[in-house]
């Protein structure tokens, strides 16, 4: 029978509520959600189902870069004479590579680009709509409906909210390229016809020093929306606020009120991960660090349980137990020990211990 150990490594353990904001936010329903691990560290109606406009390009996006055709050259087909209000103005039968489709569709919500890029991708908008659901599905955006690529709900809609939006914006900043063309100010393309000069709409861009992209939204049925991201000392976070008449001014409230309360805080470092036990003579790692947006008085909830297996007989890169985070009584996050036996590794054992050492010695994240 193997016998389970178990480590508690933080023995503070008192009991605090969690800061509530006092702000008063215009935005019909609103989200502020940690990047990195989900956590809502604001929230307004944030289930509430609510069109969503041009925010849906975000998906559109996602789903081009995903394709991986974004260095393509497509050609401008008639599905771009159906498209109205917001539009970069493509011609039928030009030509342009669809990444810089994308930042027609991102900087400007160029709706004949996003009818473009889904007739390209789904070979017709409809098939093109059943993938942004599907991966509305995969993303865990539960309260969501797309109908179209592009937002406009005059003849059909798209139903989202602010929680599931903020999934998708969490989603897509975890692409570099949909990082690269969110946080752009100024885009410069040529086809064969023509010249674009396109500017971000997003004015968060220019009046908060601590945004990094995002995207725009409206209709008259919908409002106002608005989907941004924002890094302030390794603290990422995503701001989603539907229906808001003074969405920047909201927006840049909520994320100086997080930024002023929370402190992304490492709690498990891969790079100084050690368990003092005698047991296994052979090195004991976790694979993956985690971090955690945290008050000053949260960190001292913070409890780790490490529980190891005995095992007498074992291979390398066997797991051999679990490292378990909690906030008082609520499991952040699992992450396996592995062992990792010393005469097999060889090279790469060595480099990776000789790095190990250097940055815990010289204090190096």
């Amino acid at each position: 029978m193997h016998k389970i150990i178990m480590f508690f490594l933080l023995s503070s353990y008192l009991i605090f509520p969690f800061s509530v904001s006092s702000l008063s936010v215009s935005a019909r329903n609103a989200v502020v959600m940690d990047i990195d691990s989900g956590r809502i560290l604001y929230s307004k109606a944030k289930d509430e189902p609510h069109l969503i406009a041009s925010i849906t390009k975000i998906m559109t996006c996602v789903l081009a870069i995903e394709s991986g055709k974004t260095e393509d050259i497509v050609t401008i087909g008639e599905e771009v004479l159906t498209m109205y209000g917001s539009n970069i103005y493509l011609e039928l039968h030009e030509k342009m590579k669809l990444k810089d489709l994308l930042y027609g569709l991102m900087l400007r919500s160029g709706n004949d680009a996003a009818i473009v890029i889904a007739t390209y991708i789904g070979s017709t908008e409809a098939k093109f709509v059943e993938q942004m659901n599907q991966k509305a599905k995969e993303i865990g955006m539960d309260n969501t409906i797309f109908t179209n690529s592009h937002g406009l709900d005059e003849k059909t809609k798209n139903y989202s909210t602010a929680h599931d939006m903020a999934k998708l914006s969490a989603y897509a900043s975890k692409l570099p390229l949909y990082r690269e063309i969110s946080k752009t100010k100024k885009y410069t393309v040529a086809s064969e016809t023509k010249t674009y000069i396109w500017h971000n709409r997003n004015d968060l861009l220019y009046s908060y020093k601590y945004a990094t992209g995002g995207k725009t939204g409206y209709t008259p049925k919908a409002g106002k929306t608005l989907v941004t991201t924002s890094n302030k000392n390794g603290l990422a976070l995503t701001a989603v606020t539907l229906n808001d008449g003074n969405q920047y001014k909201t927006q840049i409230e909520l994320y100086e009120d997080i930024y002023n309360k929370y402190d992304n805080y490492i709690i498990l470092n891969k790079n100084k991960f050690k368990i003092d036990e005698a047991f296994y003579k052979d090195k004991i790692i976790i694979k993956n660090s985690f971090s955690y947006p945290l008050t000053s008085s949260e960190k001292d909830q913070i409890k780790i349980l490490i529980q190891l297996t005995k095992l007498e007989k074992y291979k390398d890169n066997t797991i051999v137990g679990m490292a378990k985070v909690y906030l008082r009584d609520t499991l952040l996050k699992e992450e396996p020990i592995y062992v990792l036996k010393k005469e097999k590794v060889g090279i790469k054992y060595i480099i990776t211990s000789i790095y190990t050492w250097f940055t815990t010695v010289f204090n190096c994240n």
